[in-house]
């Protein structure tokens, strides 16, 4: 069985992550896995609290491995650990090892992250409006501190799916084996 590649579609609020995941499943004609937080925190019948974010980052490991089975040669994901991880950070200033531990030791293959030029749009579960900026640039420290394989995606909508497309293609070539390897 081939390795199937991960490739994560993440970075701060608003950013398109959720539409973007859509289309590049439907594109690559394979599975994605919706962001597990946004359906736990509408389920919860109080704040969110830091205990809140290790069981979010449980499921959405959990649900990635039942999506795994069905993907297609790449598993898209809407979100990942560090969105969880730097959350954390922010606003409780500490992080449950589990979510460090498996941002640092389960790595993607490939990140997407996606760039703050599009327009804010309000939405209960969005916190910072005024913050992307701060939250892009800690995504890229991030990504570089870990040596991350990962692509800026900005522009309009149709240009992220264009711009997404070509960064997964590209990825995609360089990874391929050569024939009898």
């Amino acid at each position: 069985m081939n390795h199937i590649k991960k490739i994560a579609i993440t970075g701060p609020e608003s950013t398109g992550k959720s539409t973007l995941s859509k289309q590049l499943a439907d594109h690559y004609k394979t599975v994605w896995v919706p962001e597990f937080a946004r359906s736990y925190i509408d389920r919860l019948d109080r704040s969110y609290e830091q205990k809140d974010l290790s069981v979010i980052a449980k499921g959405q490991i959990s649900h990635e491995n039942q999506m795994i089975a069905k993907a297609n040669g790449i598993l898209i994901c809407d979100t990942e650990l560090t969105v969880i991880k730097i959350w954390s950070e922010y606003k409780f200033e500490n992080t449950d090892p589990f979510i460090d531990f498996n941002c640092t030791n389960n790595p993607y293959d490939f990140y997407l992250l996606m760039d703050i030029d599009l327009p804010w749009i309000f939405d209960k579960q969005r916190e910072q409006p005024d913050r992307r900026q701060f939250f892009f640039d800690w995504f890229q420290r991030d990504f570089q501190s870990r040596n991350l394989n990962y692509h800026i995606i900005s522009g309009s909508s149709t240009q992220r799916f264009q711009n997404a497309c070509e960064a997964i293609d590209a990825f995609l070539l360089k990874t391929v084996p050569e024939k009898g390897t």
